[in-house]
């Protein structure tokens, strides 16, 4: 769901729209979908042999997004990218350890949610960062780099902080990330490069190939755990918004320590806060249980709900960028 920042009146209102529709659309299909999952349970269940494929379908729909500028502001803002992607891969897998404590989840949902926040950053972030008024530039460049080092982070990740009771496959974990994460990735971003300009013209319909794959990895899983959800429900949404909120909030002013400016303390928040939910169902369901991968489904909900949220909250209030738009139009007048 990469979008750029607009350069024209026209194309502020053009992207306003399409951003709305990309932040209100997804967690109302995927609500939708889980629901007639949890309610008619037998079409779904059969698309869990095919799980691993959506996974590929969603990171691939993400490569054709990415362009060779998007890489070039690791380059030029390296700082702020090192600052958010190590704060999303530290705040995130400690703040499920902490909320599985705090809520006394049971050890399926607990891994589940460490999963979750052991994932790459999810590509809705980034319409929520432009809908924050955040720098879109660096998000890209945030969620780029997080899924790029994944297939490394989140084995070791789940390794030091699952458990000794929890067997953690690290390696078939890092190869099966290599390839639903990287290799999709990659294979997009070459053809995106080799095809720019035709790319350009379907650019629109990307993030529904990202979409659509995500639904295929939330409702099975929905299918397959209509039972568990009866019983646990409740607290795996608790569960997750709490370790969401966490995850903005502790972005926020991590990035606000480090002296960042107010658009990159929003994107912070965002990519920390917002995690690739799809994926984290996905290999939760494959490497532990089919209970597991319930935080990853409710996230690919709730995620982008508080993300429009936020992103409603704090457009409001001014950025570094405002005040030198602001700056500028006063020194125009004074001119005049």
């Amino acid at each position: 769901m990469t979008t750029h920042p607009p350069s024209a009146p026209q194309e502020v209102s053009r992207a306003d729209r399409s951003a709305a529709i990309a932040v209100t659309a997804f967690p109302a299909f995927i609500l939708a979908g889980a629901a007639l999952a949890f309610f008619v349970p037998e079409p779904f269940a059969p698309l869990r042999s095919y799980i691993t494929y959506f996974l590929m379908i969603i990171m691939f729909g993400m490569g054709l997004t990415l362009t060779i500028p998007d890489f070039k502001t690791v380059a030029k803002r390296p700082i702020p990218v090192v600052i958010g992607v190590v704060a999303q891969f530290v705040i995130m897998p400690l703040g499920a350890v902490a909320v599985a404590k705090l809520l006394n989840l049971d050890s399926a949902i607990a891994v589940g949610l460490l999963m979750l926040g052991s994932v790459p950053g999810g590509t809705a972030s980034n319409v929520i960062a432009y809908l924050a008024k955040g720098d879109v530039a660096l998000s890209v460049a945030m969620t780029s780099v997080s899924t790029l080092v994944a297939p490394i982070m989140t084995p070791i990740i789940m390794l030091l902080l699952a458990g000794e009771n929890v067997d953690v496959n690290a390696r078939g974990m890092a190869w099966t990330l290599a390839q639903t994460v990287l290799l999709p990735v990659l294979g997009g971003l070459v053809l995106r490069y080799l095809l720019d300009a035709w790319m350009e013209k379907i650019a629109p319909v990307l993030p529904w190939i990202s979409i659509i794959g995500i639904g295929g990895v939330v409702f099975p899983t929905v299918a397959a755990n209509r039972s568990a959800l009866l019983s646990v429900g409740l607290i795996v949404f608790v569960a997750v918004i709490l370790h969401n909120v966490l995850g903005f909030l502790l972005g926020y002013f991590s990035a606000r320590f480090t002296g960042l400016p107010e658009s990159y303390r929003r994107t912070v928040a965002i990519e920390v806060g917002t995690q690739s939910a799809g994926l984290a169902s996905g290999m939760a369901g494959k490497f532990f249980t089919p209970e597991a991968a319930l935080p990853g489904a409710v996230a690919a909900v709730m995620h982008n709900i508080n993300g429009a949220i936020y992103a409603s909250i704090v457009r409001r209030f001014p950025t570094e960028r405002d005040a030198g738009v602001d700056k500028r139009e006063a020194v125009t007048a004074t001119a005049r």
